[in-house]
């Protein structure tokens, strides 16, 4: 059978079971992106109903990635409806399971308040073990630019923008609803110093 035979037939393969497992759904696209590439956006939600105190900064945190990627878009779980990422405040250090996260899966997120309490932003916080769930690992140490260098970057970093290289990854773990297909790490990352 031809490549683009083989190819063709993955892609469909793959839309199937993004159809059926009834999870991922098209989300708009910024301007000028083809219909393909919305068709293509994974929608991934989030719970942070037992977030209490970083509601400001996860918001923050997941405009930031919404902004800059286009192949996931993060939204609020409506209540009573299972969410990918659970979001939980804790008083210890902020960790995160590494993904990428599949639709119809979970993976959970741990805003620690001991990184606050030593000075550390609460929305490169949030942006930072988000980019954990879509599958980034941390890239420590690393300067402040790098949104994964995490706590090496310092308490004066407050960037909660991910770099070019950090958007090309997430794009490409979730090109094409792929990432309903590969499965998360599992790891847990703590982001102590």
């Amino acid at each position: 059978m031809p490549l683009g035979t083989w190819f063709k037939a993955g892609t469909s393969a793959a839309a199937l079971v993004l159809g059926m497992a009834g999870a991922a759904t098209a989300a708009p696209a910024p301007a000028g992106e083809s219909s393909a590439a919305q068709a293509a956006a994974v929608t991934l939600r989030y719970d942070d109903s037992r977030a209490g105190g970083w509601e400001a900064a996860i918001a923050a945190g997941v405009a930031s990635w919404n902004a800059n990627v286009s192949n996931v878009h993060l939204v609020e779980a409506a209540p009573g409806t299972v969410a990918e990422i659970v979001i939980v405040a804790t008083t210890g250090w902020p960790q995160a399971t590494l993904g990428p996260v599949r639709p119809g899966r979970q993976v959970r997120v741990e805003l620690g308040s001991q990184a606050v309490d030593q000075g550390y932003d609460k929305t490169r916080i949030a942006a930072h073990e988000m980019g954990h769930s879509l599958g980034l690992p941390d890239t420590k140490p690393g300067p402040c630019s790098q949104l994964m260098s995490g706590s090496s970057a310092g308490t004066a970093c407050t960037n909660a923008t991910p770099n070019a290289a950090e958007r090309s990854r997430v794009q490409s773990a979730y090109a094409s609803g792929i990432a309903a297909l590969v499965p998360a790490d599992g790891r847990i990352l703590i982001d102590a110093p």
